[in-house]
């Protein structure tokens, strides 16, 4: 019997054909395992979306591919340069002309003494920094603290974890070595009567 699943996916079945399709899928798991591959693929294909094709081919000769009058103005590299001068010109010119304004007065800053400056900097970095360092260091000792114990706890489980392993491993070995107490006493104990 011949399955057609691609005409099935695509629905070009009769009623008849379907159900002896759904018939044989429900039968054969590689039946059931391509159609799902075709259905997938089918979704993929329709989730596309449509583009129209053209119309016709564009020939390299063709007008479409002349570059537009500003794209060769651009490509020009003497027209390029030409064109950076001028401009460099017009803003010299149109600089000359604008009358100057006064100069602003020097900014504050300007006026201190620099080495009033440098010694209020030097006052305020030594007031400051200590406390900076101290902060560190405490946050640092928190952390170091913090990482320590928990450290140590892990540890402890583990020790906790291994007292315990061995514990049972030292019970299973004085059952074992019971037991084979208790059979070495039947069994030499059956055998001398």
């Amino acid at each position: 019997m011949n399955i057609d699943l691609k005409d099935y996916v695509f629905g070009e079945l009769s009623a008849a054909e379907r159900r002896t399709v759904e018939a044989a899928c429900a039968a054969d798991p590689a039946l059931r395992e391509e159609l799902a591959r075709l259905q997938v693929t089918q979704s993929a294909l329709f989730s596309l979306r449509e583009e129209e094709l053209p119309r016709r081919i564009a020939f390299v000769s063709d007008k479409v591919f002349e570059p537009k009058w500003w794209q060769v103005w651009l490509n020009s590299g003497p027209r390029m340069a030409f064109a950076s001068a001028a401009l460099l010109a017009a803003a010299i010119v149109f600089h000359g002309s604008v009358p100057q304004t006064a100069a602003p007065s020097a900014p504050v800053a300007a006026s201190m003494d620099q080495a009033a400056f440098e010694k209020r900097i030097a006052e305020e970095v030594t007031r400051v920094l200590p406390v900076a360092l101290e902060k560190a260091e405490q946050r640092h000792r928190t952390q170091l603290a913090s990482a320590i114990k928990e450290a140590e706890g892990k540890y402890q489980k583990l020790r906790q974890e291994d007292q315990m392993n061995m514990e049972a491993s030292y019970s299973l070995f004085r059952e074992k070595q019971a037991a084979m107490m208790v059979s070495y006493a039947q069994n030499s104990g059956g055998g001398g009567q």
